[in-house]
Formats: structure tokens, C-alpha cells, sequence
């Protein structure tokens, strides 16, 4: 039955969660059972007031959240098997609406591309595939398919054309929205049918939106979900909300079992003291014990690592002793981070932007290249005192890793010399009016009369801003600082005034908490609102779509450096090339050998290799280096990209390394000055001799 026609009912229902539980609900069992598409057949996952039961046994869910679609597809069995072998039983994944509906309709589930390397870089959409090898590796899943994830995605997960539907209210009971979340579920849950334990396969529990308590209480929205996932799955639902009695009264939905996230101490004794309905209440799950954070770019932002932080570590092992010996059950956020591959990482309004950074590592016990840490093994030893040690099996080794020497880039071709046609209009229109999800608009205007002062770019910078004047920068207003460095220009007729918008990722998180705006009901991205100099509003624009797809290629147009000139400090982007080799390494690898990717003289960009974007570089920080998959290499021939949105010099020069560097520097845009070059990365081990690639000796 589609939403519409549940709308009314629903409304009607909307107080259920805070009422008073009826005489009846109070006398039902407590164990919850559902049933197969046979109606006859008990289901083989239940639970009762204090413990979950797996095919009729006592199931302490010992958990750990990784999402396949942060991870290349050829990588799952290895990251799964060291899951398993850290003594986890039940894998938690996020699933992104945004990839499996890019826009209205379509539907990428990747059944037919199995991970491949030549479609996109490995990363697949076959949510399926993926819980099929965790049930082969001795693993269970639980499924968190939004619609809204948060996870530090873009928008939360959303796909971003639901920002073009008008009257869209996202995250609430609004009609257009609702339609398009239960589409999604739907064509979700036919993909992952027999993936449920009712039908022999991994699948638990299906959670119900996620952490809904911290945003709204429309318990319309959320039993909306709860009947679109019942009608969907047969398999128990639950909820996940922070801890304390506000978020716990806003996400608990009527007949469905509520847990906590975080502290499990404090939230815990939350649970039993504020969720008083009895078909909400059952054993006690953390469905997200934190290990620890992820990052934001910001040149005083410093990677999170456990690294030389004992305290933490030990931390972490009283928590998990806390939880376990009372045969609770946990879930670790995250085992396994992976990366924001792209324009896929998300933001969170602070009255500014503050953007994470392409990097997911999380200070997890596998890192963002899947290798196993102290961490990994403290957290293992610790749970082997709950579970049968000869039920566990050893960690499988780590992959090597690939040196690269340090090679240079060349110029390719000026961003601005492949611009498409142009939208024309008397005021600027937003990323999403222009039907644009992700990258990069340009805004030019041409200049009638004498003008000089502060530029305004509409409301406010969304995110990113370099301005030019005839091709030359004049300055960056960025959204990244709760006070963007003001740029003032003087302007003359005929000049070309250039506003380079990029989006550095929309907003996934608001509380109700937070004291600002709803953001994650403004995802604009561009210019919103008129652009002004002084006090004069500039009219008539040329708006340029650069969503940044796929890098350009090669041509007698753009080898020919059309239009550069002389790359110097203040030119416009430019996308520097090259190619290099990078051999066959270990043939017990599942593809060839990753590395870490550094751009060492650039301010701030993305990389692709072999058409497959790696994601975003900044010199501020924390993240240094980019995590380059195997799994998008070739042994010769590898074609590199990079688009350098501050170019300064003819060259580009890269390497790979064996380890991750972190660090922060000075933004070069905003006060103090940075740094200079040869200074920058003067801690990493650089790749300087032999012309062939160097694998490193495997690790534990």
C-alpha cells in the first residue's frame, strides 16, 4: 500500500509513541516473533526482555559497523574475514540511497558489474554480494538503510536531486517525501529478500531511520517507515537513538525495539529508565560504541588515532568489559571506516562549514587501508574472554603495500577552457537548479560600470569561493571559517568578474541541540541570493556546470596547453597528467597493491587514477595523503589526474607510500601565511630511488 494512502491514518496515530501503553499491548508477549512468507514458520531470530535468541539460542550480538559502499568490493572478504577472526559475530552496515538512486528511478545495485575494477575503481552497490560473503566468513548482518544515515556522508545519504523537488521536507512526514523514501526501501528490500535469516541467509534486524530522537519528534515520519519496512522485511525492526531521555522520546516508534547509541554506561540506565512501553523494550544493545571519531580539514583539526593514547585504549576495554559480561550486546562504530571516495563526504553546520575529509579511517581497529592495528588485537584479546577461543580464527596477514617513486605532472588543460555551454540568467541559480549534484559551478559577469568593495557571494558562501578578476584570483571567502576572509575587488568596465563555487559537502548531521538553523533542510550549494560589491547588486550571469564526473581527457586541443600561458601564483585551475607504472606485486593479492597517494606541492584539489576520483587533497589538514586502492591500478600505464584549484607552477609532483602521513598546515588562503613548500612534507619518507614500484614486506 503506497504512503499516500496510509497518510491520514498515520497523522492520526502520530501521539502512539508518547501515550500510554493500551491494556493490550501490556499483556502481549514479550518475545518477538514474525514469520516467513508462509505465515507458518517461527522466526529464526527473536528476543525477549533480556536476550536476543539465534535459531532458538541465547545470540550476544558482539557487532561492527562497515559499509560496503565505502570499500572497494574486492576487498570485502578480507576486511569480513578480520572481523571475524577479531572475534565480531554480526556486521552493522549503512546502506547510501544516493548511490543506488542517483537520480529519480534509476537503480544501480551493480548485480551485473561484481566490483569490477574497469567500472568504478571496484566500488559496487551489491548490498547483497556483500552479505553473502559475511555469511561465508561466519558473520551475520544487520541492516541500517536509512533513509537517512548520517555517517558523515553527503546530505546523510540523500541523493542530492530531492533538493530540486519542490515543497521536499526531508526527513518528516511531508508527502513527496515519504513517496520517494518507501520507493527506495521497496526496491531495497527485493534486492536483500533473501538475504533475511527467515529465508536462510545473515540478515537479523533492520533498524529504523537512524538517531531520528536528535532531529524531530514527527512520529508519524517514523511509524510511516515502521509500516514500509514491516510490509517490506520479516525480520525483527528496532531503533538507535543517543542516550538520554529527549532523543529517546523522539525516536522511539510504537512496537519496535529501542536501543541506544554511545556511552553504554549512562545510556543503558537511559533505556530502561525513560522507554517504559513494553513492545519497545528488550535486551540492551549499543548500537554505536564509538572508537573513536572522524576528521574535519582544518589546519588546527588533528587526525583522531589511538596511536600514543593508552588511556583510550583502556578506555575502550573497560566499556566492552561493562557491556559484554553482562551479556549486552554492542556494536562498534566503526571496525572498519574506509574512505569518502570523491564528492562523498558530508559536513556538519556549525555556523560554518566544517567539511570531513575524504579519509573515513576513524581510529579504528582496521584502518582506512583495512589493516589491522593495536587496537584491533587489544579490543580482540578482550572479547576472546566471552566467546569460545577455538571458535575464532587467526587475523589473516595484511596486504603489502606499494612504494612509488616521485614522478611530475604535467599541464594538461586550464578548467577553464572546458567549459560546456552556459546557463544565462539575470540572477544566479543555486547547484541544484542547474540540475548538478556534486563539484564545482563557475559564475561569470561581465562588468558595465565602475565598481569597487567587499564582495558578497548571495547569502552566504555555500562553500567555497575563489574569486577572479580577468582571470586572475583575488582571494577565497570560504565557509570553512566562522569569519571567511572578506575579498574586495575594484572593477571596471568589461572586466570579467569569475566566481569559482566548490561544494565541499552538504550538511548529514543537525541536532535539535545544535542552537542554528535546520540545515540539513538548506543542502544549496552555489550562489543563493544575489552576489553584491559595496552596496551594488551585479546582474546578468553566465553559470557553468562542472560537476567534475570524469577528468578530461587527452587531446590535440588541450596537449597543445590551449589558452594557459605561464602558470604562475593567481592563475586559474588547472589539471595537471602523467602516467606511471606500477608492476604486478604479490600474486596472492586480490589485485594489485595499494598506497598512499601525496601531492606534495599542491594547496588544494582531486586526483583520479584511472578515471576513478580518489577524492579530495587540502594542505591544511589532517589528511595528507590519499588512500589509492589496488584494486584501481594496472601494472603499466596508469593514467593520474589532478585537478589543482590554486595552481602556482608548471609541474605537479607525486609519490605513493608505504604509510599514511597526517599533518596541518597553514592555510595559504586565510591567516597566518603558510608555510613554504619545502617544508611541507619534510616528514614523509619519499620514494627518490629506481624507476620501478617497491612493495613493503607484509605487516601484522
Amino acid at each position: 500500500m503506497r504512503w499516500v494512502i496510509r497518510f491520514a491514518a498515520l497523522i492520526a496515530a502520530a501521539n502512539l509513541c508518547s501515550a500510554a501503553p493500551s491494556p493490550s499491548l501490556l499483556s502481549a508477549p514479550t518475545t518477538t516473533t514474525t514469520t516467513t512468507a508462509s505465515a507458518t514458520t517461527p522466526a529464526e531470530f527473536t528476543y525477549d526482555r533480556t536476550s536476543f535468541y539465534l535459531h532458538g539460542e541465547p545470540y550476544v550480538i558482539i557487532g561492527g559497523q562497515m559499509d560496503p559502499q565505502r570499500i572497494p568490493a574486492a576487498y570485502w572478504r578480507d576486511r569480513l574475514a578480520k572481523a571475524r577472526a577479531m572475534g565480531l559475530n554480526t556486521i552493522f552496515s549503512y546502506v547510501y540511497w544516493n548511490l543506488l538512486e542517483p537520480s529519480p528511478g534509476e537503480w544501480r545495485n551493480d548485480r551485473d558489474k561484481k566490483g569490477s575494477s574497469e567500472s568504478v575503481g571496484g566500488i559496487s552497490n551489491d548490498v547483497a554480494a556483500f552479505f553473502r560473503i559475511a555469511q561465508e566468513e561466519g558473520l551475520n548482518v544487520i541492516l541500517r538503510p536509512g533513509p537517512y544515515i548520517c555517517g558523515e556522508r553527503e546530505w546523510g545519504g540523500f541523493p542530492a536531486w530531492l533538493a530540486q523537488v519542490p515543497d521536499m521536507r526531508v526527513r518528516s512526514s511531508n508527502e513527496k517525501f515519504m513517496q520517494a523514501a518507501e520507493q527506495y526501501l521497496v526496491r531495497l528490500a527485493a534486492d536483500l529478500q533473501d538475504m533475511q535469516v527467515t529465508r536462510g541467509g545473515p540478515l537479523l534486524m533492520v533498524q529504523v531511520e537512524n538517531e531520528y530522537g536528535s532531529y524531530g519528534e514527527d512520529h508519524a515520519y517514523t511509524a510511516g517507515l515502521r509500516d514500509i519496512l514491516q510490509a517490506n522485511f520479516e525480520v525483527p525492526l528496532y531503533t538507535n537513538d543517543g542516550g538520554v531521555d529527549w532523543t529517546l522520546a523522539g525516536g522511539e516508534v510504537s512496537g519496535v525495539l529501542a536501543e541506544i547509541d554511545g556511552d553504554p554506561w549512562s545510556g543503558f540506565a537511559a533505556r530502561e529508565k525513560y522507554i517504559t512501553r513494553e513492545d519497545e523494550l528488550g535486551p540492551l544493545m549499543d548500537g554505536e560504541y564509538y572508537t573513536l571519531a572522524p576528521d574535519f580539514w582544518g589546519a588546527e583539526n588533528v587526525h583522531n588515532t589511538t596511536v600514543g593514547r593508552p588511556s583510550q585504549i583502556a578506555q575502550f576495554v573497560t566499556d566492552l568489559d561493562y557491556v559484554l559480561g553482562a551479556n549486552n550486546s554492542i556494536s562498534l562504530y566503526m571496525f572498519h571506516g574506509g574512505t569518502n571516495f570523491g564528492f562523498s563526504n558530508g559536513a556538519i553546520w556549525k555556523n560554518f562549514t566544517a567539511s570531513f575529509t575524504t579519509s573515513y579511517d576513524y581510529g579504528s581497529p582496521l584502518d582506512e587501508s583495512g589493516r589491522t592495528n593495536e587496537l584491533y588485537f587489544t579490543l580482540r584479546d578482550t572479547i576472546l574472554k566471552y566467546v569460545s577461543p577455538d571458535t575464532v580464527p587467526e587475523p589473516p596477514a595484511n596486504l603489502p603495500r606499494l612504494e612509488i617513486p616521485e614522478f611530475e605532472l604535467t599541464p594538461l588543460v586550464g578548467l577553464f577552457d572546458t567549459l560546456g555551454n552556459a546557463t544565462v540568467n539575470e540572477t544566479p541559480v543555486t547547484m541544484e537548479q542547474l540540475g548538478q549534484e556534486y563539484g564545482l559551478v563557475l559564475y561569470e559577469h561581465t562588468v558595465n560600470t565602475t565598481l569597487s568593495g567587499t564582495l558578497q557571494p548571495g547569502d552566504r558562501a555555500r562553500d567555497r569561493v575563489i574569486v577572479y578578476v580577468n582571470g586572475v584570483k583575488k582571494g577565497v571567502i570560504d565557509s570553512t571559517y566562522s569569519r571567511p576572509a572578506q575579498v574586495s575587488v575594484s572593477l571596471q568596465p568589461g572586466d570579467k568578474l569569475q566566481l569559482l563555487v566548490e561544494n565541499l559537502g552538504r550538511v548529514d548531521y543537525w541536532s535539535r541541540e545544535s542552537g542554528t538553523f535546520v540545515a540539513l533542510e538548506d543542502p544549496y550549494k552555489g550562489i543563493k541570493g544575489d552576489v553584491t560589491v559595496g552596496s551594488a547588486v551585479l546582474s546578468g550571469w553566465s553559470i557553468y556546470s562542472l560537476p567534475l564526473e570524469a577528468p578530461p581527457r587527452p587531446s590535440s586541443k588541450n596537449q597543445a596547453r590551449n589558452n594557459l600561458g605561464t602558470i604562475a601564483t593567481g592563475s586559474p585551475p588547472v589539471f595537471y597528467r602523467a602516467t606511471f607504472d606500477a608492476g604486478r606485486g604479490d600474486e596472492t593479492s586480490p589485485a594489485l597493491l595499494d598506497t598512499f597517494l601525496s601531492v606534495p606541492s599542491g594547496v588544494k584539489g582531486n586526483v583520479w587514477v584511472n578515471g576513478f576520483n580518489l577524492g579530495r587533497y587540502w594542505i591544511i589538514g589532517p589528511q595528507q595523503s590519499l588512500y589509492l586502492p589496488g584494486t584501481v591500478l594496472k601494472p603499466v600505464g596508469n593514467e593520474v589526474v589532478i585537478l589543482e584549484l590554486e595552481p602556482d607552477a608548471e609541474t605537479l609532483t607525486v609519490f605513493g607510500a608505504v604509510e599514511r602521513e597526517w599533518g596541518n598546515h597553514p592555510d595559504p588562503d586565510y591567516p597566518p601565511a603558510h608555510v613554504p613548500q619545502s617544508r611541507r612534507f619534510d616528514t614523509i619518507k619519499k620514494a627518490k630511488s629506481g624507476s620501478a614500484a617497491v612493495a613493503s614486506p607484509e605487516t601484522k
